[in-house]
């Protein structure tokens, strides 16, 4: 219902027009969605951020409007998944454990995805998976989709616009944060973005598994969480005393390797580079570099 205007040449723009827009909205290389109101008021410079993570209940679109929709988050599996699989939905419903896993070692995913479904078994819970790969869905990660369908290891995403899209999501997510002022040291949630967008800039797969909408989601490099799932006869008691995720939990925490600091790669396509970033593994501030990568496959 929303009337659109273009220009149909840039060279039509009036060169004061062009230097407001690269000087006062920061326009770069990557697209910008600017707000205004009815009255002709900006009200907001770049809401790109807001209509990936919350779509239409984002309107007006307003800082105002995007810091109270922060106060309703917590990190759970609605904010990290969105809508990228329907059928979360009726999982959250049933009661279902769920379990996100992504990287692209397909030697890995077979082993994570079988031996999870195995302990699953063994704990008599229903546990859904579901793969979404890597940020940058190269051949690769489509080979993996075809395979994991074929071999009817998980569920996958249906293709590479909605992966691209669910890691879209958290780039934003992140962006969206530190653009309010929000630090590592104070917002659980932005901690845990970042350990999601770290896991993506690292070769090795990673998971996330929950239960229900409220549940703190558990989450693990990919080692670390087959090793546990592996070893589950170790806290199988604990796991019928106190449940299976603060079983899993804790024995995760009690065998965590000697961390190993990470790198964490953006590729720039939802803002400005943050000022400040810390390492997922020990908290400390990262040191800043320009990276330029190309295709390597």
């Amino acid at each position: 219902m929303m009337p659109w205007y273009s220009v149909f040449h840039p060279s039509l723009l009036d060169p004061a027009a062009i230097k407001y827009i690269k000087e006062v909205w920061h326009s770069n290389h990557t697209p910008l969605l600017v707000v205004m109101d009815p009255q002709g008021r900006i009200v907001n410079t770049n809401a790109l951020h807001m209509i990936w993570i919350w779509g239409s209940v984002a309107f007006p679109f307003t800082s105002m409007r995007e810091e109270a929709l922060w106060r309703e988050e917590t990190w759970r599996i609605e904010l990290l998944a969105d809508s990228i699989e329907p059928m979360i939905f009726n999982w959250i419903a049933e009661g279902k454990y769920i379990c996100l896993y992504g990287g692209e070692d397909l030697e890995w995913i077979r082993k994570f995805t079988e031996t999870a479904q195995a302990v699953a078994r063994s704990a008599g819970i229903q546990l859904e998976m579901l793969y979404v790969g890597k940020s940058n869905p190269r051949e690769k990660v489509r080979k993996n989709n075809d395979i994991i369908r074929a071999e009817n290891l998980s569920h996958v995403l249906p293709d590479s616009t909605v992966i691209w899209f669910f890691w879209v999501r958290l780039e934003s997510m992140l962006h969206s944060k530190l653009q309010h002022g929000k630090s590592f040291d104070d917002d659980p949630i932005l901690r845990e973005i970042n350990v999601m967008l770290t896991y993506d800039g690292n070769d090795q797969g990673w998971a996330v598994i929950c239960r229900g909408s409220n549940d703190w989601m558990r989450r693990a490099n990919g080692d670390t969480v087959l090793t546990s799932l592996t070893n589950y006869k170790e806290w199988e008691d604990v796991a019928r005393d106190r449940g299976f995720l603060p079983a899993l939990n804790d024995h995760l925490e009690a065998n965590k390797p000697p961390h190993h600091c990470n790198r964490l790669i953006l590729p720039g396509t939802t803002g400005g580079v943050p000022e400040r970033v810390v390492c997922a593994e020990c908290g400390r501030s990262m040191e800043r570099f320009f990276l330029y990568r190309c295709c390597t496959d």
